[in-house]
């Protein structure tokens, strides 16, 4: 039988591979099994596997008899390990009870620490421990917790609690509670419990036990999980280990701490340890931002002028030992590791290791750093990078130069700018960034509910916490800047409002965040471009260097491609002609042609675009020479270029001398009830040639007059769109071709050139091999193909489909990510049809998935010469290409 629990730490064996396979025993049970193989200091536990939860999450919530069995035989191997046994009045073992998956998910899903206390295991624990106060504490943390987690109360009832009695007391930290203060709070949280639930805190241990594991299982589907596995591409079949473990305690008086730590600086990438740690405190208090913690280093520590002292001058034997676990673990992994550890009386206890979340600056220049070092090769450190990760690299950063009005500062806990209006919860945030507002929330401290908040706002701001707690972990993984720990900063979610010092600020005042220093600014200070140079330049070469597909970019203004070329666009994939006529000089006359009566009224008004469209073309050839460029003539339907308000109408009647009822019944002939499916693409080149015969025009003038000039040569791509058949192709290929010999006889010059289409509807897939007879390139339009063959509208899909991904129908926003196993094999049989008919025909992507990864490793497995994205997203398709070339070969 599939075994369903595994045991680690004291003298349970670790060779089983499947053990520290993360599929199966998750990333935190996986590294615990390693941890503790290779000898360090791990407390006794076993994991249930993630076969176990998915079984209970999808076949009714129950546990099967052989894991009650199996889970009884590794409590007491917990029992054996430590000579302590659970429910024990005298001398009781407390374990803790912790999720898993086989990617971290900080803060994600829930965590119970000390359970196994009751009303009498308490009293045993205060004797054998010789330390009452320490008793009661874990006693008063296990309730609260458990509590929330299992019980499903609202934590902030307990905490309310505290605060009271510190009050009453005169207290201003946990750390002076007495035992007694501590007791009479145990008694306080059972009140709670029996008058919110109308029933007693459970005190059977056994009962807590399961009652733990169940609330781990089920919050794999928490909605902040959710949320969080839709953001970062989780599938939620997955599942979560769960690991319970002998607690080792942190909060047995001054020789005792408990940290978080990384093995270099997750924010800079800078080789040095990095990380925070609390005398007399569980782990919990470090990760929720409950208490400021002290720095782990003595480097830390004096350079942010902090009078605590750090873990490496307070406990110098458990640091040193610290340190020495820090480099093993690094050269074992050979990557950055995050690490949780308690010292309990003195003695260093590692509970966790992880690979570490890192800003993208960062985890370039760990790899970069790694490669020179010789910890790792130059392929690996191309994997290493997440593609998407590198947006946060593209785009501009603050004005060192400019003014900034610093009304506070915090720690600089994810680096990066952002300016934004103050929202104070996370669902106010969601709404107005869908509104298209830029947000900064703003929290006393964030928590795992606030996920959707702070991957909407902009940058994230709290009063509380410090370098790892869950807001600055958090958002570092998303990339968001994030200031934390601003204990000036203090809020009133009553009357909506901040209060700095003695400055006030209000909801929805703009606030601007240096995530890199710090500081928090009134107001909006401007910004700059990034350098990519240093290590981002290196990590480029060397993609570039196993990357085998090509990147184009999808630009049509000379800015656009400027910025793409800069981020190493190899071409122009996507041109879309029809943006160039919304300028405001040039929409009457775009107008003007559409609502002529006949072909005379149209060529008069083509005659007026084509020295503005030449001009364009032109530009767009200077910036790209020598580079190939795809232009796609006229796409859209007629009417999205007519005017809407009554006032254009007038101004439009006016410049035509025409009456304005003649015009309105005109753009009522055109109007259409399916534009998508309408009179658009090349139906228009059909029924009104004249257009793509002035576009052609444009083109081929423009190439023979910037090759004239000098220079690499010019070379245009001219795709047809929305093409079904191959007559249409036949057509409007005979066309362009007729309008390049006129031009080149014209000119007494000439440019290679090449005809192409857009397969971008189902039938033109399938007949790929007849339409490849008259294309020299095929463009995959995934944006129109994914529409067409899913028979969804782009424009209206949002009501839908994050239900449709939530319940799994899709595993990823079709439209975001291509739908590789619909839309995906239309591609894949149009690329081998068309080349059973043209062995040489180009293959490209051109639709919005030419940026995303897991598309552009799709494109790679299929063959495709090209992919094209949008200019901030070249580096990251020219990364995710590499990535894609390794994986095949």
């Amino acid at each position: 039988m599939i075994q369903t629990v595994y045991h680690f730490g004291g003298d349970a064996p670790h060779d089983d591979e499947r053990q520290k396979d993360k599929t199966v025993t998750g990333g935190k049970g996986a590294n615990l099994a390693v941890m503790a193989g290779i000898g360090l200091p791990v407390p006794p536990g076993f994991t249930i596997t993630t076969e176990e939860s998915v079984r209970y999450l999808n076949e009714g919530e129950d546990f099967s008899d052989k894991l009650r069995a199996d889970v009884a035989e590794a409590v007491a191997h917990i029992e054996r390990s430590v000579g302590k046994k659970l429910g024990d009045p005298a001398d009781p073992l407390l374990v803790s009870v912790r999720s898993g998956a086989q990617v971290s998910m900080p803060g994600m899903m829930d965590t119970v620490l000390n359970l196994g206390l009751n009303d009498e295991t308490v009293e045993g624990l205060a004797t054998s421990s010789g330390d009452a106060r320490f008793a009661w504490d874990s006693y008063r943390r296990f309730i609260q917790m458990y509590s929330d987690v299992v019980l499903g109360l609202d934590h902030g009832a307990f905490e309310q609690a505290v605060e009271i009695a510190k009050e009453d007391k005169g207290y201003f930290s946990d750390t002076e509670m007495e035992a007694d203060d501590w007791r009479a709070i145990v008694d306080e949280f059972k009140q709670i419990v029996r008058r919110e639930r109308g029933e007693p805190f459970p005190q059977d241990v056994e009962a807590q036990l399961w009652g733990a594991i169940a609330a781990v299982f089920e919050s794999w589907d928490s909605e902040r999980a959710k949320i969080y596995r839709r953001l970062n591409a989780i599938p939620a079949e997955w599942g979560t280990a769960v690991n319970v473990q002998a607690m080792v305690f942190g909060n047995m008086g001054d020789t005792s701490a408990t940290g978080v730590a990384f093995t270099r600086d997750p924010s800079t990438g800078e080789r040095a340890y990095y990380g925070e740690w609390l005398v007399n405190a569980q782990g919990e208090d470090v990760v929720a931002g409950i208490r400021t913690p002290q720095y782990l280093t003595r480097a830390r520590r004096e350079a942010a002028g902090a009078k605590l002292p750090s873990m490496e001058e307070a406990m110098p034997e458990a640091y040193a030992e610290l340190e020495r676990v820090f480099d093993l673990l690094e050269r074992h992994y050979r990557d950055m590791q995050d690490i949780e550890f308690t010292v309990q009386e003195g003695k260093l206890w590692m509970l966790q290791t992880r690979t570490g979340k890192r800003t993208a600056r960062a985890a370039l220049k760990m790899a970069v750093d790694m490669v020179e070092e010789g910890l790792i090769d130059e392929k690996a450190a191309v994997l290493r990078i997440d593609p998407m990760a590198l947006d946060q690299l593209l785009h501009p950063a603050l004005d060192p130069d400019a003014p900034r009005d610093v009304v506070a500062k915090g720690l600089p806990a994810s680096p990066g700018a952002a300016s934004g209006a103050i929202v104070l919860d996370a669902d106010t945030a969601e709404q107005r960034a869908n509104r298209g507002d830029a947000v900064i929330l703003v929290r006393v401290e964030t928590s795992p509910e606030d996920i959707h908040g702070m991957h909407a706002a902009r940058g994230i701001l709290t009063a509380r916490g410090g370098m790892t707690s869950h807001a600055a972990v958090v958002a570092r993984g998303m990339g968001r800047p994030c200031v934390s720990g601003a204990s000036s900063v203090s809020i009133n979610l009553a009357d909506r409002k901040l209060r700095i010092g003695s400055r006030e600020l209000k909801e929805g005042d703009v606030i601007t965040l240096d995530g890199a220093t710090g500081e928090v600014m009134a107001g909006e200070v401007p910004t700059i471009e990034p350098e990519l140079a240093g290590d981002f330049g290196t990590l480029m070469d060397w993609a570039d260097r196993y990357r085998r597909m090509a990147v184009r970019t999808n630009a049509e203004t000379p800015e656009d491609c400027r910025t793409a070329r800069g981020f190493g666009a190899q071409g122009i994939g996507l041109c879309r002609t029809e943006h160039m006529f919304f300028d405001t000089g040039r929409i009457s006359a775009m107008r003007a042609m559409i609502l002529a009566d006949d072909e005379r009224g149209r060529r008069a008004a083509l005659e007026r675009l084509l020295p503005e469209q030449r001009s364009d073309f032109a530009e767009i050839f200077r910036t790209m020479a020598g580079l190939p460029c795809t232009i796609r003539l006229l796409d859209p339907p007629l009417h999205e270029f007519l005017p809407s308000r009554d006032e254009e109408f007038q101004e439009l009647a006016s410049d035509l001398s025409v009456g304005v009822e003649h015009l309105k019944r005109r753009a009522g002939e055109l109007h259409e009830f399916n534009p998508m499916l309408g009179h658009r693409g090349c139906r228009l080149g059909i029924t009104f040639p004249e257009i793509y015969e002035m576009q052609a025009r444009a083109i081929f003038e423009a190439a023979c007059e910037v090759t004239g000039e000098g220079g690499d040569p010019v070379v245009p791509e001219i795709m047809i769109p929305l093409v079904a058949t191959r007559r249409e192709l036949d057509i409007l290929r005979k066309l362009v071709e007729r309008v390049a010999a006129d031009v080149f006889e014209e000119r007494g010059a000439s440019v290679d050139y090449l005809v192409g289409t857009m397969i971008e509807l189902p039938r033109a897939a399938l007949m790929a091999g007849k339409i490849a007879k008259e294309a020299m390139f095929f463009s995959f339009g995934t944006n129109d193909l994914t529409q067409t063959a899913l028979g969804v509208s782009r424009d209206d899909a949002s009501r839908f489909l994050g239900p449709y991904v939530e319940k799994g129908i899709y595993q990823r926003d079709p439209f975001v990510s291509l739908d590789i196993e619909g839309v995906g094999e239309l591609v894949r049989l149009a690329a081998e049809r068309g080349r059973a008919t043209r062995a040489d025909i180009k293959l490209g992507i051109c639709g919005e998935h030419g940026g995303d990864p897991a598309s552009i490793d799709f494109c790679e497995t299929t063959g495709l010469d090209y992919v094209s994205a949008s200019p901030y997203r070249v580096p990251i398709a020219r990364l995710a290409a590499a990535q894609a070339a390794l994986r095949a070969s």
